[in-house]
């Protein structure tokens, strides 16, 4: 078979019109119908591109000039943003972002879910008042240059860190948290973690903030477990910041880019800190998954419990449950709620904040979600209501066949990928179940992420 050629080449410039946006934010242009992927472009827009690699079936170009602008194009406010991975849309509005978040999950519900739109409303996304400083979480990286340490985010496709003062997307106390902690380090001699060399000692500082209770940890993530001046690093931090409530440091050894290692410690204060969503209240540990937008995760949360439709009569199980965050949300409107969750320091968790919220209709196991659940049924359990929060790689097929075995009338799908989303709505579909509403939330904001909830109905006859 002859080779197709591609209707453009390396290093030629073109005058093209973008068309769309790719899920990680690039423009999309095509030259006879050969798609090119170009940052920093918007759909609406002209220029001209140079194409820097072809692929099989694809180009990538970098944009050289616009002759005309979106609507939507902003000047981004963050001075590293063409260098930092941290964010892909700053230079889109905040309404571009909305609308194209909405549209994404369009997309896929529509190619990947083979979904009839006819029947499916996709709302607008709901985002936020103030889409700035909203993450609760800090977790960056420690760097050494000119003999000094360096804290921030990872240049794009490098492990170059860019040294950052301020991110805008980070709680403003984080930030001076991670300052002030980097300038203590630098004082009494604390070397940085070297990737290539697997040297030094330091290799992340990691702060967490509740919103709600203003209470801090710092996390020291470290090559080893000896900890030079660790009488005097603490006395400074807990001086200049009397709101943090916890001082740990989790040992990593291994040549990695995994954060976190196996060993966790408590140095010094609590082994948590709380913080509430709603009115419902949470002990966060280092290791804790917790939402780092607390403010939208509410609003995923009411959506979640909206479609879940419940009157205090129903068995409900929530699938991938975490430290309880649905869970717990769910059993103050449901009979009673089962949690699985692979992860047993989770599910410890969810017992405390069970404990904590003094919730007793909510019991929790461990294991994996497609393997208890299947099991509970075979025992004769059941559900009126499942709700399934996975991981990006989305739902086992074992604990899709046992949803619609099971039958419950009503499944709430939450979803970080509208991709596994859109394909497992599709088996659901096929076993029984129909789409009815899907809801984004922008619980990321300046990014490309966009979480869901979709609501889903047994099928009469089914």
């Amino acid at each position: 078979m002859a080779k197709i050629e591609a209707p453009v080449a390396k290093n030629e410039y073109y005058d093209v019109t973008f068309e769309d946006l790719t899920h990680e934010g690039a423009g999309v242009a095509k030259v006879e119908g050969f798609p090119i992927f170009v940052e920093n472009a918007l759909p609406d827009e002209r220029g001209k591109v140079k194409v820097v690699k072809v692929k099989k079936g694809f180009a990538f170009g970098r944009l050289i000039e616009l002759y005309e602008k979106s609507e939507h194009r902003v000047d981004a406010p963050c001075p590293i943003y063409s260098q930092c991975g941290g964010c892909q849309l700053q230079h889109v509005s905040y309404k571009g972002q909305l609308d194209f978040k909405r549209k994404q999950v369009e997309q896929v519900l529509t190619r990947i879910g083979k979904l009839d739109m006819t029947k499916v409303k996709v709302h607008p996304t709901l985002g936020m008042n103030d889409p700035w400083n909203y993450r609760n979480k800090a977790q960056v990286p420690i760097g050494e240059r000119e003999g000094g340490l360096v804290a921030g985010f990872y240049q794009k496709r490098s492990h170059d860190i860019i040294d950052m003062e301020r991110c805008l997307i980070q709680q403003a106390e984080n930030d001076d948290v991670v300052q002030a902690v980097k300038k203590i380090c630098e004082q009494y001699g604390i070397r940085a973690y070297n990737e290539e060399k697997h040297s030094g000692w330091l290799r992340h500082i990691m702060v967490r903030y509740g919103l709600v209770t203003g209470e801090m940890m710092v996390v020291f993530v470290t090559k080893t477990k000896e900890f030079a001046h660790k009488k005097e690093i603490i006395e400074q931090i807990t001086k200049q910041f009397p709101q943090v409530k916890s001082i740990v440091q989790n040992i990593n050894n291994k040549r990695t880019n995994v954060i976190f290692g196996d060993e966790t410690n408590v140095l010094w204060g609590e082994e948590y800190i709380y913080d509430k969503i709603g009115n419902v209240k949470f002990a966060i540990s280092a290791r804790s998954f917790y939402q780092v937008n607390p403010e939208q995760t509410k609003v995923l949360y009411d959506k979640a419990l909206e479609y879940a439709q419940l009157t205090g009569k129903e068995s409900v199980i929530d699938a991938y449950c975490g430290i309880g965050t649905i869970s717990l949300f769910l059993a103050q409107k449901a009979k009673n709620v089962f949690g699985v969750e692979i992860v047993p320091e989770a599910i410890e968790d969810a017992n405390r904040n069970a404990q904590l919220n003094n919730i007793t209709n909510a019991e929790f196991a461990v294991g994996e979600a497609e393997v208890v659940i299947p099991e509970w049924y075979k025992q004769g359990n059941e559900a009126d209501v499942i709700v399934v929060d996975p991981p990006r790689k989305g739902c086992d097929e074992a604990l899709l066949k046992t949803i619609i075995d099971m039958k419950p009338k009503r499944v709430v799908y939450v979803s970080c990928n509208p991709g596994t989303l859109a394909r497992d709505l599709h088996v659901l579909e096929q076993g029984g179940y129909e789409t009815v509403e899907v809801q984004p939330v922008d619980m990321f904001p300046h990014t490309t992420h966009v979480e869901c909830v979709a609501q889903l109905f047994l099928k009469k006859g089914n």
